[in-house]
């Protein structure tokens, strides 16, 4: 059975609603799962920065809140896939990972106590 509703960011409408959910289906039939994960990953890596102030426009978007989230999520997505995905893939997405992880700790008022940090209970304790 095909999946017949098209997820977005705020709910799920039936196909028939989109005519190119077909087509966008096929296309992410040939996408190979790593693709799809390093994909989200960098996603999430991208938007903990904006959220974290590290882009040009910095204290404009900055929200730790969103960005403690944002970094969590990364965090549980590499834990999870960790045997999913090459080395190849995953060095370079703990290296963020943990590049995201030091400049929320910079970034907090008051920093969280180590391994209490997002996505800490997943990468153990980080220091600076």
């Amino acid at each position: 059975m095909a999946w017949p509703y098209r997820v977005g960011m705020s709910d799920a409408t039936p196909s028939s609603e989109n005519p190119g959910f077909d087509d966008m289906a096929r296309d992410i039939a040939e996408v190979p799962a790593v693709e799809v994960i390093v994909t989200v990953a960098v996603n999430l890596m991208s938007a903990a920065a904006v959220k974290l102030g590290l882009t040009e426009e910095g204290e404009q978007h900055k929200d730790l809140d969103e960005a403690r989230k944002l970094v969590q999520a990364l965090a549980g997505l590499l834990d999870a896939s960790a045997t999913e995905i090459s080395t190849f893939h995953a060095s370079p997405l703990r290296d963020g990972l943990k590049s995201l992880q030091l400049a929320f700790r910079e970034a907090s008022l008051v920093p969280d106590e180590p391994g209490q940090g997002p996505g800490e209970k997943y990468t153990g304790p980080v220091y600076g």
